[in-house]
């Protein structure tokens, strides 16, 4: 495993200064060699002349939430974070490394949930690297690593959840977004881990059942939803008929046989439970 080295690489407009002044006396030096006719003074001058010359080929800039990685044949020296224009050894391989914050989005997968059913799914993971030396050494292309990952892990999550509940006490794609994005997230981070990237935030971008399925399941969710309405319906109108029934008692306003009960709760809950107004017969005679 590469863990980053941060090292500091001398100012830029300071080494531009020192070979300007080192350069012209190195020129200043061969004249007077060549004038005195000094051959080793001349050979001397002519080859600290070639070492300054390679030394402006050091010269690279570093942008803003960007790192330069310096590697020197093949061993790797340490990463420099500071921007502006730097210098460092003229052979060194200085590789750029963004460490911005990132957006990835995924296509849209098809995959079968926990129970089976074929859905698309699709999700936008933002990211940064964290570590430059893991990210360039650990692995071939980082970029590319966190594309395929990502979408492996949507599809892992994918499966492990269905796309709606049941059961009041299941996880579901659909009903818990925040439950749902801190498990991708996690699941993302755990394979990116190794290649120095850190996951700053990830949720689903698009979730809805696959073509072929839309129409039988949304059929469905319709017959739930009418069901859950219908058990509301009921439990509020049984608690109604009770009130009612209680008062009633509670008040001595009437007294009813059993049989007479029955009756007055089926006629409350036909006229609570009724998808129409109901149309009540009024009985203008005797109770009896």
């Amino acid at each position: 495993m590469f863990a980053e080295k941060t090292i500091k690489a001398p100012n830029g407009i300071t080494i531009i200064m020192l070979l300007f002044m080192l350069q012209a006396g190195t020129i200043a030096l061969i004249t007077n060699a060549i004038m005195a006719k000094s051959g080793l003074t001349a050979i001397l001058g002519v080859l600290f002349f070639v070492v300054i010359f390679i030394g402006w080929f050091g010269f690279y800039m570093v942008n803003p939430k960007e790192a330069r990685v310096l590697q020197l044949f093949g061993k790797y020296v340490g990463t420099v974070h500071e921007a502006g224009l730097r210098w460092s050894n003229p052979f060194y391989t200085k590789m750029r490394v963004s460490v911005r914050v990132r957006n990835f989005e995924s296509g849209r997968l098809k995959v079968n949930d926990k129970n089976g059913n074929p859905i698309e799914i699709a999700a936008v993971i933002v990211w940064e690297v964290v570590d430059t030396a893991e990210a360039v050494f650990q692995v071939d292309d980082y970029e590319d690593f966190v594309s395929i990952q990502s979408e492996s892990a949507l599809r892992n999550l994918a499966t492990s959840y269905a796309y709606d509940h049941h059961e009041d006490d299941d996880i579901s794609l659909r009903s818990n977004p925040i439950e749902i994005s801190e498990a991708l997230k996690g699941e993302v981070q755990d394979r990116l881990e190794k290649a120095g990237v850190k996951v700053i935030e990830s949720r689903i971008s698009h979730l809805a059942y696959a073509p072929e399925i839309a129409n039988a399941m949304l059929r469905r969710q319709q017959a739930m939803a009418i069901i859950s309405a219908r058990r509301t319906i009921v439990e509020g109108a049984v608690g109604m008929v009770d009130m009612a029934l209680q008062q009633l008692a509670e008040r001595e306003i009437v007294e009813l046989d059993t049989e007479r009960k029955a009756a007055m709760v089926s006629n409350l809950l036909v006229v609570l439970c009724s998808d129409e107004a109901a149309q009540p017969v009024v009985n203008a005679g005797s109770l009896y």
